[in-house]
């Protein structure tokens, strides 16, 4: 299906940027600019080829980017009842987004203005959820309470869904509630299984679906990063906690967050120097902090300016070496970071 986005250009100027709470040298520093159409839970956003960032606007059915040269937002309506909830840039400018009350993967081309639509072919994967791009450049997609993870082929528009296990809830069985994605070294999606305290992964070779428990059965892993080394780092929802897992033996260890069991840790990016950086929206304002594994020290902890709400994905742009995240809050924020001291070839 395809149809051209009615396009709205605003400009805003950026707020105050936020402090830490104790000035440290090694601190993000954090700006944030207001998102021009209110209430419309700008989130997910990405830094294009062009240097503009593009993020959706999850309630009022757009995506968008912010020029952070000039404060220019530039506004590209999709179908009333879409729902974005994530999107990823290509190398050609192509804007790819989840239709999660929608059942489809479109794509924007910014020149003109077209979208095409992507059905998935099977109406139980109504929600997808989260895209990441491939070695290939084809994506990788989670489908949450349809209960997939999906490669879509971009070329040709094919789609493979895997199902994924289902969770024991005090309903019965019921989906696990596949979230956050990310790919490894070796080209292999990690998915957190949110209802659950698993994490899985796909052997793209056999399309098998491979899970590893967590210690702790309440552990809600949301999101994940994956380090140089190819371990695993993900957030806990539930207890608040930062875990890395090691893929090769299984071990998991975990700390836990500055705020403590009800920290609600969400979003969560990794730099060059495989710091882990996360943000805890279980407390006003959200604060987003730093974590540095060589140390296994939480080493910057700054509150976000307009509060956050709920700052739920973050892209880390390597070129600049900062991180931009969208808020509940209606803002589009960008994290800078302390200098890198070493530079490694992360994911």
């Amino acid at each position: 299906m395809r149809y051209h986005a009615a396009i709205l250009t605003v400009l805003a100027l950026p707020l105050v940027a936020s402090q830490p709470i104790a000035a440290q040298e090694d601190s993000a520093k954090l700006e944030e600019w207001t998102v021009p159409w209110e209430e419309s839970r700008p989130r997910d956003p990405f830094r294009g080829p062009d240097g503009k960032v593009w993020f959706v606007g999850q309630r009022s059915h757009y995506a968008a980017y912010l020029d952070p040269e000039t404060g220019e937002f530039k506004k590209y309506d999709l179908e009333d009842g879409t729902g974005p909830h994530n999107l990823i840039v290509d190398d050609d400018g192509m804007v790819w987004y989840s239709g999660n009350r929608a059942t489809h993967i479109g794509r924007l081309d910014p020149e003109t203005g077209e979208i095409e639509q992507f059905r998935l072919p099977d109406e139980a994967a109504r929600d997808p959820h989260t895209l990441v791009f491939d070695a290939q450049g084809d994506i990788w997609f989670t489908v949450q309470f349809g209960n997939f993870i999906g490669k879509f082929w971009r070329e040709t528009g094919e789609v493979k869904l895997i199902p994924a296990p289902q969770a024991q809830t005090r309903q019965g069985l019921g989906t696990s509630r596949p979230y956050g994605i990310k790919m490894d070294s070796q080209d292999r999606p990690w998915i957190v299984l949110f209802n659950t305290n698993k994490i899985a992964m796909v052997d793209p070779s056999t399309m098998q679906l491979t899970t590893f428990d967590l210690p702790d059965e309440r552990s809600r892993p949301r999101r994940l990063v994956i380090d140089s080394e190819d371990r695993i780092w993900y957030v806990d929802y539930r207890l608040g906690r930062l875990g890395r897992l090691n893929p090769e033996t299984g071990d998991v260890k975990e700390w836990d967050n500055p705020s403590g069991s009800d920290s609600r840790p969400y979003a969560v990016a990794i730099d060059a120097d495989d710091r882990i950086w996360f943000v805890e929206t279980g407390v006003r304002p959200n604060k987003f902090v730093g974590f540095d594994p060589r140390t296994e020290n939480f080493f910057s902890i700054v509150e976000v300016d307009s509060g956050g709400g709920s700052i739920r994905h973050m892209f880390y742009d390597r070129d600049e070496n900062v991180i931009w995240f969208g808020t509940d809050t209606n803002t589009i924020g960008r994290a800078t970071l302390p200098p890198l001291k070493r530079r490694t070839a992360t994911q």
